[in-house]
């Protein structure tokens, strides 16, 4: 009986974290239009508006994303200056994307950990990284699952999954928009 309830308890456990986590299939976007091409979008200045979520649903951040975008020698460079209603965070932070042969990005930045890698799939980008993220005073090493989706050549919304262990502890919404 007590290896039987073990079982039970162990499947349990295994359906409630898969329950966590999230998956996207980046497939299901390769035929949606429009198609989303991140230099295009990103070269000139876009002003964005987010909030950051706990795993409760709790918004423990709202913000403001001024980001100034160039093409510097092959290199996407987006300078982001950021500014919290609610909460606090970064205030400033320059990523630099490169596009590779078969489409893929790499790319950078100040207080990101290692090299950072973005892949287009029709109108949706996935973007996944890391980075060490302070909350209450302590630092924890964090993964970003980053999916932005075109809604037209001008609009684009975000939805970023902070990630610990494969499971979800807080999710982003960004609303993004390209200035004249």
């Amino acid at each position: 009986m007590t290896k039987q309830f073990t079982k039970i308890i162990s499947i349990i456990i295994l359906f409630t974290i898969s329950g966590c986590s999230l998956t996207i299939d980046g497939s299901d976007y390769e035929q949606q239009a429009p198609q989303f091409d991140l230099v295009e979008f990103f070269d000139g200045n876009v002003t964005a508006w987010g909030i950051v979520q706990n795993r409760s649903g709790e918004v423990v951040q709202r913000f403001i994303v001024d980001i100034e975008g160039s093409v510097q020698d092959d290199v996407l460079v987006l300078d982001e200056t950021f500014e919290y209603i609610v909460g606090e965070g970064v205030t400033k932070r320059v990523w630099r994307l490169t596009q590779n042969p078969d489409g893929s990005f790499t790319g950078s930045a100040g207080d990101i950990a290692g090299e950072a890698t973005g892949k287009p799939h029709g109108n949706a980008f996935n973007f996944v990284y890391e980075m060490d993220l302070e909350v209450d005073g302590t630092s924890y090493r964090v993964a970003f699952d980053d999916w932005f989706f075109a809604m037209d050549e001008s609009t684009l919304m975000n939805r970023s999954y902070i990630k610990k262990f494969g499971i979800v502890m807080a999710d982003v919404t960004i609303f993004m928009q390209r200035q004249p």
